[in-house]
């Protein structure tokens, strides 16, 4: 399934690997591009055709059902989804909470246009079908650079190298090492929230934000989303999720006035602890993963 990306994307010149425009190229295209997917027993979908950087809910509503509805049919072993890699993590986390499939489901995605002298898209989209093909195989997760990562894990931790994601913890779900995949950990599992819990019109999910603390925070901000009517705020603090005290005192009266508000940290890795006094933590999960966790609470709310 395609949804368009810098594993799609084409510029004017071979040698431009930045001023390319995302989303160019269909998914059969990018197949076509891979002679080991020759012969392979491969449907090709479009889903969507956007720059990951503008995804959307509604994208991601039309996606899980396309998903389900594939891996509800016996014969498909499983599913590929083409992404780019701005807001892949979002994506296959909302995957994960929203489908837990028991089949595998592994994005892919590419930090070169396809057009560049050394497209990066190709390998990837071969190694996840590898992934898909492998006997056991199971949950959402996403292959890219010869590593597979698990949705829940996985950050996108440089803003240009080819192998710009990391699974935080160092938890690896598996290598793929000249098309074959050398699992090292147990395939993702968890509960699935179901296709309903989704099903709301876009106009109707909640609200949330992330407000980063830093140098100055004073809470202004979280004093304007709540007037403004926000839902739920995401705090990415600093360290251990910590807040200066203005900012602290804000997201309390936020609290206080209906809003859901959690802590997160900007740090690249590690949970924020849960401890007394202190508003509630996110445990591991990063902001933006934070955010969709606690949409989807507030659409069950």
């Amino acid at each position: 399934m395609g949804t368009g990306g810098t594993i799609a994307g084409t510029a004017a010149s071979s040698s431009d690997g930045v001023g390319y425009t995302a989303a160019q190229l269909r998914v059969e295209d990018l197949m076509a591009a891979v002679p080991g997917l020759a012969g392979r027993q491969i449907e090709a979908q479009q889903v969507a055709q956007l720059d990951s950087k503008d995804m959307d809910f509604g994208t991601w509503q039309v996606l899980a059902q396309a998903v389900q509805s594939a891996l509800d049919r016996p014969e498909v072993r499983g599913v590929v989804v083409t992404h780019g890699t701005d807001t892949l993590e979002e994506t296959a986390y909302f995957l994960h909470r929203v489908l837990a499939p028991a089949k595998p489901v592994v994005l892919t995605a590419a930090m070169r246009p396809a057009t560049a002298l050394a497209p990066d898209g190709p390998q990837n989209l071969f190694d996840a079908v590898q992934v898909v093909a492998t006997p056991g195989a199971r949950g959402v997760m996403f292959a890219f650079a010869g590593r597979v990562h698990d949705a829940v894990q996985v950050r996108k931790t440089h803003s240009y190298r080819v192998d710009a994601f990391e699974s935080v913890d160092g938890a690896l779900v598996a290598r793929v090492e000249e098309g074959h995949v050398r699992q090292l950990s147990r395939w993702p599992t968890g509960v699935p929230l179901g296709l309903d819990q989704v099903s709301a019109p876009v106009a109707r999910w909640p609200w949330v934000e992330i407000v980063l603390n830093d140098a100055g925070a004073d809470g202004s901000v979280v004093r304007a989303l709540t007037a403004a009517g926000v839902r739920g705020i995401v705090a990415a603090g600093t360290g251990n999720g910590t807040l200066s005290a203005r900012l602290d005192v804000a997201l309390r009266e936020a609290q206080a006035q209906g809003v859901r508000v959690v802590r997160s940290t900007r740090c690249d890795a590690g949970p924020v602890m849960d401890l007394p006094g202190l508003l509630p933590t996110a445990g591991a999960l990063s902001p933006v993963k934070a955010r969709v966790e606690m949409i989807l609470g507030l659409l069950q709310a």
